[in-house]
């Protein structure tokens, strides 16, 4: 005698398979069967599912995509063209010819336009980014208004929360942020601004500017030989017990 989740279970392996076959027969490329797909979910002909993948809600997906392996979408509409690998995806609209991850995670209200890049270790969340704009890697975006064909280079923050409120952040187009810039909103980035690697950035910047929010580096001789002698000792000690 069935219990009532063996039967549950049953009914939704039954309901899948219905689901699944619907799919292949519109023209839906598979490589297994190992996904799960919600009835709801809408997949265009000549679109490619990868193993591992988990379709939710009201997710649409357009032609010529190629989604996972191993992602999810919830949902969340994914524009023609475009590719999205190991990453997650809720509440959102994804442009044509988009690529996605590996290991991005998108949360609700991201809207991309199209060619957009959000890549690895990515964050984005209520924000919308413009047509071309590229975010290669380790980087969050939150409450942002972000232009056309900008690029943020590794480690920049929106740091858009101060412990009671979120405010927004708005980059104009063609701007270029340095490596591990930290925007502190609310704050407003001109067209075709430059941020140097490592500022805060704290006002306004003018459009076509160069910010640097950075002290000037100083050197100390003799410093660090006096505080890392243990340390450096012990290492080269190290690498005389190694091997030849």
């Amino acid at each position: 005698m069935q219990t009532d989740a063996a039967a549950a279970f049953a009914a939704a392996q039954a309901q899948y398979k219905q689901t699944f076959e619907k799919h292949l027969a519109n023209g839906v490329n598979f490589m297994s069967d190992q996904v799960w797909i919600d009835p709801e979910v809408e997949i265009a002909p000549g679109a490619t599912i990868l193993p591992g993948c988990i379709l939710r809600g009201n997710t649409k997906i357009g032609a010529g995509c190629v989604v996972g392996p191993n992602s999810l979408l919830e949902n969340t509409e994914l524009g023609e063209g475009s590719t999205f690998n190991a990453s997650q995806a809720y509440d959102s609209r994804l442009g044509a010819g988009n690529k996605i991850g590996p290991y991005t995670h998108i949360r609700p209200n991201t809207v991309t336009g199209p060619g957009v890049h959000l890549g690895a270790y990515v964050e984005t969340k209520n924000s919308g980014l413009g047509q071309g704009t590229t975010v290669s890697h380790l980087t969050y975006i939150g409450d942002s208004d972000v232009g056309e064909y900008c690029n943020f280079g590794c480690g920049t923050v929106t740091s858009n929360y101060d412990g009671e409120a979120k405010h927004r952040c708005k980059i104009g187009d063609f701007v270029f942020l340095g490596c591990n810039t930290n925007l502190i909103a609310p704050v407003t980035v001109g067209d075709g601004a430059y941020t140097a690697a490592g500022s805060t950035i704290t006002g306004e910047v003018p459009a076509g500017a160069l910010a640097i929010a950075r002290s000037r580096q100083t050197n100390k001789d003799g410093w660090a030989e006096k505080k890392l002698g243990a340390y450096i000792a012990k290492k080269k000690k190290l690498k005389e017990q190694q091997p030849k």
